[in-house]
């Protein structure tokens, strides 16, 4: 690889970025272009701005992109109802993709050749980050510091930040409990404390939600409302996209809603054991789930059950940006065109459960369903073609097995 002469850097403003900005600056004596999006992940981020200006940067791009974030990544997302091995709601995972595109976006602007992350080579953020860079500018160079560098122990990199005079927050000096990564869907956190997965990780870990059995002892209930497939309001009121994620998190934060220990199955091959939280996510899901019920065919639901696991692998692996995942979701929007109405749902002690759902788009018939007269609706007689019809082939199994014994 050439060497860049100017490098966009998706810098959070902690010590790993910082030192990974002054490492470009040391080993390829290049410009170096910083850019810190805020996810929604709750940390004040104009210090990312006066390390990064300490660091001889020029150009700073701090941009707030929940908006867009929630709109056009995690919305479309939850259209599919996309959960990776059954559990996870791919809060890391979807949030790549967008810092990735605008970091392809300043590339362009500043001109520069190459942007770089602070993903390491055992993870998954990697992978995500430069295949979608590959989709989006197959030409930009992508530079990955820790798959290149000698500095091998969190020793090395103090004893580095130390010789450029970077600032080092004091309990950054020891061993990290854990690693912490958040935006407005959720927190990951992962290593160190948490790394043998038969010990129940310690309540500290979580950052967003109280403990269940701390949660309030009376239940709330809380309505959702939904606009071909994606939430619009709540309790009868009109939020954007990202202003209702920031309050179902609060509600289902305080209620103890979406914790999850899960050990997962890295892209790159080896298992890792993760603690989440994803409070309004996992309402959100429910909800979702909830408004379907009752306005998706049978037929459609089913099959979108079918191809969610692969739709949410894609994600996973980081293949937000290409053709199969767009092809995906093409179909799982078309699903969405009559996926409107209202879910009521109960908030209670770690949980959150459908207890209404109605909708002007409703396939529900209680007509149809009713154990008390339907008033000729349906003919229960025509069951019994139906099923005399279904149960054809069985009956030709069953008559070959004999005859062949």
């Amino acid at each position: 690889m050439s060497t860049p002469k100017k490098v966009v850097l998706a810098y959070s403003g902690g010590l790993d970025t910082s030192i990974i900005l002054k490492w470009l600056q040391v080993e390829y004596g290049c410009e170096v272009v910083t850019f810190t999006a805020d996810l929604g992940q709750g940390e004040e981020l104009e210090p990312a701005r006066s390390k990064a200006e300490m660091l001889g940067v020029k150009d700073i791009y701090i941009d707030d992109l929940r908006e867009e974030f929630v709109r056009d990544f995690v919305f479309p997302m939850f259209r599919a109802n996309a959960v990776y091995e059954g559990l996870y709601l791919l809060g890391t995972s979807i949030a790549r993709p967008l810092i990735t595109k605008r970091c392809v976006e300043i590339a362009h602007e500043t001109g520069a050749d190459a942007i770089a992350h602070g993903s390491t080579g055992k993870g998954n953020d990697q992978v995500r980050y430069e295949l979608s860079a590959a989709a989006l500018d197959p030409d930009l160079k992508v530079i990955a510091p820790w798959r290149e560098w000698d500095l091998a122990s969190r020793t090395q990199l103090i004893a580095f930040a130390e010789a450029h005079q970077i600032p080092i927050a004091k309990d950054k000096r020891g061993e990290a409990p854990f690693s912490v990564d958040a935006n407005l869907l959720h927190t990951s956190s992962e290593g160190k404390a948490l790394e043998d997965p038969a010990a129940e990780a310690p309540d500290y870990v979580y950052q967003r939600t109280v403990h269940p059995e701390d949660a309030p002892n009376t239940p709330e209930y809380i309505e959702v409302g939904f606009a071909r497939g994606d939430a619009v309001s709540l309790n009868g009121e009109a939020l954007s996209p990202a202003a209702l994620l920031t309050t179902l998190n609060e509600i289902g934060g305080r209620h103890g809603v979406g914790r999850l220990d899960l050990v997962e199955g890295r892209f790159v091959g080896m298992k890792s054991r993760g603690i989440y939280e994803t409070p309004g996510g996992t309402i959100l899901l429910e909800a979702h789930r909830g408004i379907e019920q009752i306005t998706l065919d049978r037929g459609a639901a089913h099959l979108k059950d079918e191809l969610m696991p692969r739709y949410a692998e894609l994600i996973y692996n980081g293949f937000w940006f290409s053709p199969e995942r767009e092809m995906l979701q093409a179909a799982i929007d078309k699903s969405q065109e009559q996926v409107t109405g209202t879910v009521r749902l109960k908030l209670y002690k770690g949980s959150v459960r459908t207890v209404g759902r109605w909708s002007d788009h409703s396939l529900y018939s209680e007509a149809h369903v009713t154990f008390e007269d339907d008033a000729g609706a349906y003919d229960q007689k025509d069951a019994a073609g139906f099923i005399k019809l279904n149960a054809l082939r069985l009956r030709l199994l069953a008559a070959r097995d004999r005859r062949v014994k």
